[in-house]
């Protein structure tokens, strides 16, 4: 059974920081790409960033510079740093785990940037 289950989401103020982690089971992670995707309300889900099994990344252009994802193929785990958020970044977030021929999603964490 596969799981992914992300958590660290919260309230934080404009100009904060919070770090996302989704820990993965059921899957052989270090073949995955993995990647974190957002959904504001009334919007479509977007890409945020992504992790290649073979090392590259990938930002959406508003997140780049601010955001940065990692992962830990020994701990079947990948984290989003998120630093100077913004009220635009208050979104569901979502991990992701894809190969070609199939995709998983976690249960989705809220963040809030908010006064």
């Amino acid at each position: 059974q596969v799981q992914l289950v992300e958590s660290g989401g919260g309230l934080v103020q404009p100009g904060g920081s919070l770090r996302l982690s989704c820990a993965a089971s059921g899957i052989i992670f270090r073949v995955y790409t993995m990647g974190w995707y957002r959904q504001a309300p009334g919007q479509q889900r977007e890409l945020v960033a992504s992790f290649t099994s073979d090392g590259n990344t990938n930002y959406a252009s508003s997140v780049k510079g601010r955001f940065t994802i990692s992962r830990d193929n020994a701990r079947s785990t990948v984290w989003l740093q998120m630093n100077s958020l913004k009220p635009e970044d208050t979104a569901i977030y979502y991990c992701n785990a894809r190969l070609p021929i199939r995709h998983y999603w976690g249960q989705g964490t809220q963040v809030t940037v908010s006064f």
